[in-house]
């Protein structure tokens, strides 16, 4: 049995993994799901982590998933606890020294034009969902936009990104290039959309646990 981490992306919730935490806790695992401190304007990365290090208690065989900006805390547990694997999923990569406020800029990432917030998102998620999930949404008014990443390197776990194939908001070729730039990794690409633990949760589920045999 491993202890999944998950890490939920910018402005969002422990809710965004509803329908992935089942998915995992059914199959035998244990599932850690915090919620970052987004919402306290004094909250940085090291509120970020002590928060999940929090969650995580004294659980071991630890798999942290960082979701989209969730990327940019998940490697920051592994300083902290004994972490077996490290899944960034539709990511951010960050770079040591690097602020979030610049990452868009330095990656050269381009938003699409002319969608709408569903349509970069929540490709594919049913309407049912997409309508709860407003409700779940919280603004981000935290420091870390503003500080820079505190890692001098990528810790010494083996990590895997895992791209989604109809992610309209952080595109395949986008996250080929920077996984490639930034990790030297070929990313693993499913089904989904940017949201994919809404769009398509038993098969990430599937993907996460498969990574366990790797």
């Amino acid at each position: 049995m491993a202890t999944f981490v998950l890490i939920h992306g910018g402005g969002g919730s422990a809710w965004d993994w509803h329908l992935v935490v089942p998915e995992l806790s059914g199959r035998g695992h244990d599932v850690v799901v915090p919620e970052l401190p987004i919402g306290d304007r004094s909250a940085g990365f090291t509120e970020f982590r002590q928060t999940v290090v929090d969650a995580v208690g004294d659980r071991r065989d630890l798999v942290v998933v960082g979701h989209s900006y969730g990327a940019l805390t998940a490697p920051l547990v592994a300083e902290r606890l004994p972490v077996r694997l490290i899944v960034l999923l539709t990511p951010m990569i960050p770079k040591p020294g690097e602020r979030p406020g610049q990452w868009w800029d330095d990656t050269g990432h381009r938003g699409p034009e002319g969608l709408s917030e569903e349509q970069q998102f929540y490709q594919g998620v049913p309407a049912e969902t997409v309508a709860a999930a407003a409700a779940h949404n919280r603004e981000q008014v935290s420091a870390e936009w503003d500080e820079p990443w505190p890692l001098e390197a990528w810790p010494a776990v083996p990590t895997r990104v895992l791209i989604a194939r109809e992610d309209r908001f952080f595109p395949v070729d986008f996250q080929r290039r920077v996984g490639a730039d930034r990790l030297g990794i070929v990313p693993d690409d499913m089904d989904g959309c940017h949201a994919v633990a809404l769009s398509h949760p038993k098969q990430l589920a599937d993907r996460l646990i498969a990574y366990l045999s790797c």
